[in-house]
């Protein structure tokens, strides 16, 4: 089992070089280097007034401290969040497009007075007599079918949570361990795919466990989650005010209801209070039970979803049954109908042939289904295509707004299908993925065909037609991201993750 550079097992992963915050002779060490004589050290201070390179000096000690001693409990940490510097930085980090809570407050109507606003508020931070206000709860489409529940903190509330999320970040960003990628600062989901691609192609992966918590924002125990908090955070004041923004309740159609549980998807503090959760229910449980495994075992998770790859069929099934358990006693459970163990990897295929079955299942994650593929000199490969239901949802999107704007201008309709089209293609454009690309292009172009012969006066509009207005709008479908084992290698240093 490799070992990060900070001690930390991810699975699969060898040292990685330490962040920007880090002082040179530390990546000399991680490289193998001698440092060059009479060099003296440099403190590594912004590029920019506005872009800072490391963290402000507050926080960089609280995250040396936390580096320093794993089980410091924090006594002292209200006065950072306070701080009315903070606060106006927090207020600048928000989304200005945002949708406004229940006090119908927008960021440029906050903006309007606003050193005084974050005076006041900073006051009553400090006095103990800040109330957050009760969370607006609207409903989404989920990609899958069904609605999705988000809450909508006030501004002001997002203000505050914005602040006392990047202090606990100082400390838990310390105590995460590697496979965990959701919601983090300087992680993305592609990282999530490049490890998971990696994993299963180097390591000796024959099971795959594709498992997802029912919804896990909406069921954490709020007991629960106070007591892991408090294994880092003895500040009582900071341990009040995420019970308050627990309790805050959720106001849907004109009624407020109170919150027994769970956190709110879409409030800002809400992604670092889930990791926590899983830190503690799920990762460092992994880490052991990885310890006592037969044979081999790969973990990424992304949030709530999280795939394990394990070398014995009897290791998989052991942990599955471990699993439902260990999750029942933190009020969680598997979602019945996207938990699935499947056979995968790079015997897979020929097994089951042996056996008379059809070719190896597949999995969805983050957007992406994976399947059993191969290489054109026959080297086994994970393949990668946009999921299904991922591609009708978002085709179905495009169509219902093209109906709302048909009667806009072709340049009004086709700079917005060009967003639409290069943000699917800045997500989706993976290498093998150029079928689904060109699928989705279809569909888009189909639909705005459709629209404008609804509009027209002459019958239908032609395909040859469409296609010289598509052109002048939208690229074409093509590869921008890299094989996932050439981006892994550049943030690992080159060096072979199965070594």
């Amino acid at each position: 089992m490799s070992q990060r550079g900070d001690g930390k097992s991810d699975g699969f992963v060898v040292p990685e070089k330490p962040g920007n915050e880090s002082w040179r002779q530390e990546e000399d060490q991680v490289e193998g280097r001698r440092p060059a004589k009479e060099n003296a050290p440099q403190f590594q201070g912004p590029r920019t007034q506005r872009r800072p390179m490391c963290p402000p000096q507050g926080l960089q000690r609280i995250r040396e401290a936390a580096e320093r001693d794993r089980k410091l409990k924090f006594t002292t940490l209200w006065h950072h969040v306070y701080d009315p510097a903070r606060l106006k930085e927090s207020y600048f980090g928000l989304r200005r497009s945002a949708a406004a809570g229940v006090d119908g407050v927008t960021w440029e109507e906050y903006g309007e007075g606003l050193d005084g606003r974050l005076a006041a508020l900073s006051q009553r931070l400090a006095r103990g007599s800040y109330r957050p206000a009760p969370v607006r709860r609207p409903y989404i489409p989920k990609a899958g079918g069904g609605l999705r529940p988000l809450g909508i903190p006030a501004l002001e509330d997002k203000i505050v949570q914005r602040a006392v999320t990047e202090v606990l970040t100082c400390i838990y960003e310390v105590d995460f361990l590697g496979f965990s990628y959701g919601f983090r600062p300087g992680r993305s989901p592609h990282m999530a795919l490049d490890a998971l691609s990696v994993g299963l192609e180097q390591r000796k992966v024959n099971w795959v466990l594709d498992a997802d918590i029912r919804g896990f924002f909406d069921t954490i125990n709020h007991e629960w989650l106070i007591r892991f908090v408090e294994h880092r955070v003895a500040d009582k004041r900071v341990i009040r005010t995420i019970q308050k923004w627990l309790k805050a309740g959720v106001l849907e159609e004109g009624r407020v209801a109170s919150t027994e549980a769970g956190t709110p998807q879409g409030g800002i503090i809400s992604p670092l209070l889930a990791n926590i959760y899983l830190h503690y229910v799920l990762d460092l449980w992994v880490e052991k039970w990885r310890k006592i495994a037969a044979g081999e075992l790969i973990v990424v998770r992304y949030a709530d979803d999280f795939v394990l790859g394990f070398q014995n069929e009897g290791d998989a099934c052991r942990f599955r049954e471990e699993l439902t358990a260990r999750l029942e006693k933190f009020d969680l459970a598997l979602h019945p109908d996207k938990t699935r163990l499947i056979q995968f990897g790079r015997y897979a295929a020929e097994r089951r042939a042996r056996r008379g079955q059809r070719k190896p299942d597949t999995f969805d994650f983050l957007g992406f289904t994976h399947f059993c593929s191969r290489t054109k000199a026959g080297w086994f490969q994970v393949g990668r295509r946009t999921s299904r239901k991922r591609l009708a949802a978002k085709a179905a999107a495009v169509r219902e707004r093209l109906r709302r704007m048909m009667h806009l201008p072709i340049p009004v309709v086709g700079a917005w299908l060009g967003q639409v089209v290069n943000g699917h293609y800045a997500y989706f454009a993976v290498p093998g993925n150029q079928h689904a690309l060109t699928a989705f292009r279809k569909r888009v172009v189909e639909a705005w065909r459709k629209a404008l012969s609804r509009r027209s006066q002459k019958g239908q509009v032609s395909k040859y037609r469409i296609t010289r207005i598509w052109r002048r709008f939208a690229p074409s479908p093509d590869i921008r991201h890299p094989y996932p084992s050439e981006r892994f290698a550049v943030r690992i240093q080159g060096r072979s993750p199965v070594r």
